[in-house]
């Protein structure tokens, strides 16, 4: 399966009032990478169809404000309507937050459809 990588610095916005990473910023770096990741296989398109059914992270190391870190994405399961992602966020090679988020692909009314084909191949890479 395919891996995709973003950078980012954290930003005073995405601290608490200690100056450490606040929890929610680890998941917009997860879902940046992701949009990152589907937007290098030109699968951009309907991405409203694809809304989120489970989040999780462990949170191995603090992260404070103006640290830079990598943020790296793949595919790890390709279910019959949905995707689960594994993601990281490193820093100096050492990973400092895991986590997976489950999406599902849903039609016009909201109910789990089938994983387009297209969407199949690009991710298994």
């Amino acid at each position: 399966m395919v891996e995709h990588a973003e950078r980012f610095r954290v930003a005073w916005v995405d601290t608490d009032a200690g100056g450490r990473i606040h929890f929610t910023a680890a998941l917009r770096y997860a879902e940046a990478a992701e949009t990152g990741l589907m937007r290098r296989l030109a699968l951009l398109g309907g991405w409203g169809t694809y809304p989120r059914r489970r989040i999780e992270a462990e949170f191995h190391k603090v992260l404070r404000f103006e640290d830079e870190v990598e943020v790296r994405i793949r595919p790890e399961r390709l279910g019959r309507t949905s995707i689960t992602y594994a993601w990281e966020i490193v820093k100096d090679g050492e990973a400092y937050v895991e986590g997976r988020h489950v999406v599902v692909h849903v039609d016009a009314e909201g109910r789990p459809e089938r994983l387009p084909e297209r969407v199949r191949a690009a991710l298994s890479g």
